[in-house]
């Protein structure tokens, strides 16, 4: 094996993404033990992407974006032993321990999970960060069956996925959502109602006492008094992206209670396996060639992109 050429979409300073990103020709090392290296096919973006280009776990530059992957293996480190050259995993890349990340044609994996048979590479490569954390959060909130649980933002799309596990878990979920996602969360089965003035009193119409609330949506300022009101007691309710204002009221962060997440591995597979039956996954609102990486940083960064924005380098 050796360094391999590759394009990467990388940033060497902070700052505003649209900014500070560029395209780099670089090269790709060997993998190193329990890492594997990937031609990529399908790079899902997520905000935490525009967070790290402002300096959010910052580190030495320059540095890649991109931690949703999917890909073909092409090499692997010492200690890999579940797959071969050749197979299509989707994953997460090392985007701290690489020069670049997943926005790249090649890219190094530190987790990978085989595509399942029948799922487009795109519709895999969206599923880990918004999964995760999903799952993470719903298993810090203690959601069981018979729970009623409120996601606030459920057309976000940690919301659009939380809304699913929870309702696979047996919880009755009650969902707010825009009207792009409101008749497939129905169709799932959640009680859907909208934003704005008099979404306590629609929620309680719906759903009578709520249990828990989820608050998923984008930073949303102003938001959570009323969801703490819903439930009563500010601990019932845990947020995603509100964080100062949910310390200042007691609420939640989800960030704080994952000091023992479960290992995706016990659960990523079967949901890429449920996506491939079509019964699980997440809306792809467009798809970019890599080269068009500002007009997918627009898109995403919108507030409203309705749906995963994906990057695919050519091949």
């Amino acid at each position: 094996m050796s360094p391999v050429p590759a394009t990467a979409l990388r940033f060497h300073e902070y700052g505003e993404p649209a900014d500070v990103l560029r395209l780099d020709t670089i090269e790709v090392a060997d993998p190193a033990a329990g890492r594997v290296r990937v031609r990529v096919t399908a790079v899902g973006l997520n905000p935490a992407d525009w967070e790290l280009c402002r300096g959010f776990r910052a580190r030495s530059l320059p540095r890649g974006v991109g931690y949703d992957v999917a890909g073909v293996i092409e090499a692997s480190g010492t200690g890999v032993d579940d797959v071969a050259v050749g197979d299509l995993v989707f994953g997460t890349a090392d985007f701290l321990g690489q020069p670049s990340a997943g926005a790249a044609d090649v890219a190094i994996l530190d987790s990978w999970y085989r595509v399942p048979d029948g799922l487009d590479p795109a519709r895999a490569a969206v599923l880990p960060m918004a999964v995760q954390t999903a799952v993470w959060t719903l298993d810090a909130m203690n959601v069981e069956p018979g729970t009623t649980l409120l996601v606030n933002g459920a057309g976000a799309m940690v919301g659009f996925a939380a809304a699913q596990i929870a309702l696979r878990r047996g919880a009755r979920v009650v969902a707010t959502a825009g009207s792009t996602f409101a008749a497939e969360l129905t169709a799932m089965g959640a009680r859907v109602t909208g934003y704005g003035p008099g979404m306590a009193d629609r929620v309680r119409e719906l759903a009578g006492a709520v249990d828990l609330v989820l608050d998923a949506p984008p930073p949303s300022p102003g938001t959570l008094p009323e969801l703490i009101g819903l439930v009563g007691d500010p601990q019932r309710v845990m947020t995603i992206s509100n964080h100062d204002e949910a310390r200042q009221l007691g609420a939640r962060v989800n960030l704080d209670h994952l000091a023992a997440p479960a290992p995706a591995g016990t659960f990523l597979p079967r949901y890429a396996a449920l996506a491939a039956d079509g019964a699980f996954g997440l809306p792809i609102a467009r798809t970019y060639p890599l080269a068009e990486w500002r007009a997918a940083v627009e898109l995403s960064r919108s507030g409203r992109p309705h749906g995963k924005v994906v990057l695919r380098p050519e091949p």
